[in-house]
């Protein structure tokens, strides 16, 4: 791999984190049955499922959980 390669994946990895903390830091709300902070994703599944990795890792790290949709 060439030095423009590299430098190209890394900013489109720093864009990506950038973007999930972006969704996570304005998506979050406490649900009142468990008084634990959730982030939740719009009913539009892509931004889910282009951050659940992601999110995994994030849930892993910090214990914060995350779904598609308002709790019910």
């Amino acid at each position: 791999m060439n030095k423009r390669s590299v430098i190209s994946i890394l900013v489109l990895l720093a864009i990506y984190f950038a973007s999930y903390v972006l969704v996570r830091q304005t998506q979050q709300q406490t649900w009142e049955k468990d008084k634990q902070v959730y982030v939740i994703y719009p009913e539009n599944k892509f931004l889910y499922f282009t951050f659940r990795p992601m999110s995994l890792l994030d849930q892993k790290l910090t214990g914060m959980p995350s779904h598609i949709g308002e709790h019910r």
